[in-house]
């Protein structure tokens, strides 16, 4: 019950955030006279910098903190045996959170070297990304694309190996495809997605 408090603390505070964002300029821009807009790449950078300061936080100040001290430890059975979920795992069930409030906010994790299949990329954009990011992993792949008729604004983010516990659970895992990463290697991407006005 504890982890589920958690999450929901999580999912609160992106989507109070996003909100609040959202006032500010439509109270800025009532004062001026203009209808609110922001650009979808902007609100694409925003949401995702929340993403990825909690997942950052999680992973090195509680998840490699307790296991140093020998607390509790992430483990990928983390319900069935009361133990942390892993970072991925972490980022996955926020985004399955998110995508319960039926928004059109959505975010995952994908990978060319998933552990898991259903995380490998599913559509031309994503391999696209894939491919770019690995390239310049500096910074995003954007486009729009659709969903069941409507449009999206998707951004694929680099996600890094934000620690050495990352890559030892990785390249040790028995269904790794890759077992060579190091700290700060691209393993996959953070995949957003926005809904637009259609």
């Amino acid at each position: 019950m504890k982890g589920a408090g958690f999450f929901t603390g999580l999912v609160v505070g992106i989507v109070a955030t996003v909100l609040l964002s959202q006032w500010t300029m439509s109270a800025a821009s009532k004062e001026a006279g203009m209808a609110p807009c922001l650009p979808a790449e902007m609100v694409a950078d925003y949401v995702h910098s929340v993403i990825q300061a909690d997942r950052e936080f999680y992973t090195t100040d509680i998840v490699e903190r307790m296991q140093l001290r020998g607390i509790v430890f992430a483990a990928e059975n983390w319900r069935e045996t009361s133990r942390l979920p892993l970072p991925a795992q972490f980022l996955l069930e926020s985004g399955r959170l998110v995508a319960q409030q039926r928004n059109g906010i959505r975010f995952r994790l994908i990978s060319n070297w998933a552990i898991n299949k259903t995380n490998r990329p599913a559509t031309d954009f994503e391999r696209a990304g894939l491919t770019a990011i690995l390239i310049d992993p500096d910074r995003p792949h954007t486009g729009v694309t659709t969903e069941g008729g409507r449009p999206v604004f998707q951004a694929l983010y680099p996600d890094k190996a934000l620690s050495q516990t990352c890559v030892s659970c990785h390249n040790a895992h028995p269904n790794s495809p890759k077992k060579d990463f190091k700290p700060h290697d691209v393993m996959g991407g953070i995949l957003l997605t926005l809904p637009l006005p259609h």
